[in-house]
């Protein structure tokens, strides 16, 4: 963990997405900060010392999503599906699919394992799965506000992590996607899907992948500034939701809360997705877990 110093700082932006505005003076006190996103093999020594099962490994409850199709109620998660051509940007079913017996073992669905991959985020943990891991590890989440500042980096009013440029020099800084979103990646940056972490640089803090990899849990409740035009980052109402949230009339009518992801992931795309910023923020349904979503964990205070 690297210590990031307390202050007040710029949060948001005026300038990109309406859910980011309006960019306002935001007070932190300092805190201790992972350097880098839990990975498979820290999450894989927390299942083996509690035997904790995740959020998408057990049976979803038919009470808890009256009306659901069947084929929703099995053990699975979302994950990424690229398709083989262009398709309409306007749907995410697209490219996101529930994926029966997709979980954090096996990130692409049942046939895939994480044995190549222990160094790489830990993915399709729900907020309760995080937030076990870090009770667990004697630490906590970070908030929004906390996140935002210790990605930052200490450049208030930055446009990225680490400045003013997307790739300074030509050098990319960020497990993001290069080409045409979501069927053409033409991997600049090495890497098509999640990279093992601290891949790319560190941030002024000694932080690495505040931007692209795998968006990160934060506490915070989402509450809208502006709507979100471009809700690209999840599979809207994979088992419930609200009618408002969909196309499908099949699905049922249920409120899911939602949390604040930050931060971006390795499918953010310059043609469909500028969320690899430290002001960016989606709204994550905390019922759902996806394959481009994991976390870090902060403690407050003196380290033990």
């Amino acid at each position: 963990m690297v210590w990031i110093p307390g202050g007040v700082f710029m949060m948001g932006s005026d300038h990109h997405y309406p859910e980011e505005a309006p960019a306002h003076n935001v007070a932190v006190e300092g805190f201790w900060m992972d350097t880098h996103t839990v990975t498979n093999r820290e999450f894989a020594r927390f299942v083996e010392a509690t035997g904790y099962v995740t959020l998408v490994e057990r049976p979803v409850k038919l009470e808890d999503y009256p009306g659901a199709l069947p084929e929703m109620l099995a053990p699975s998660s979302v994950a990424f599906c690229k398709p083989k051509q262009r398709v309409d940007l306007g749907n995410t079913h697209n490219w996101w699919k529930y994926i029966r017996g997709a979980d954090w073992r096996h990130p692409r669905g049942p046939a895939s394992s994480i044995s190549k991959l222990l160094d790489h985020p830990v993915v399709h943990v729900g907020y309760e799965d995080a937030e076990a891991f870090a009770k667990w590890a004697g630490k906590e989440l970070p908030s929004e506000a906390e996140w935002e500042h210790a990605a930052r980096g200490g450049l208030d009013g930055a446009e990225y992590v680490w400045g003013s440029e997307m790739t300074p020099d030509g050098r990319h800084m960020a497990n993001t996607w290069q080409g045409e979103f979501p069927w053409q990646n033409v991997q600049q940056d090495g890497f098509e899907w999640s990279a093992p972490v601290g891949s790319f640089p560190a941030n002024g803090y000694g932080l690495f992948d505040m931007a692209g990899n795998v968006w990160e849990w934060t506490t915070d409740w989402y509450q809208e500034h502006g709507k979100i035009d471009s809700p690209c980052c999840t599979l809207r109402n994979p088992r419930g939701g609200t009618v408002e949230d969909s196309a499908d009339p099949r699905q049922p009518v249920i409120k899911i809360p939602r949390r604040v992801m930050k931060g971006g992931s390795y499918l953010c795309a310059p043609n469909y997705c500028r969320r690899y910023r430290p002001a960016a923020r989606m709204a994550q349904p905390v019922d759902t877990a996806t394959n481009h979503l994991g976390f870090r964990c902060i403690v407050k205070g003196e380290l033990s």
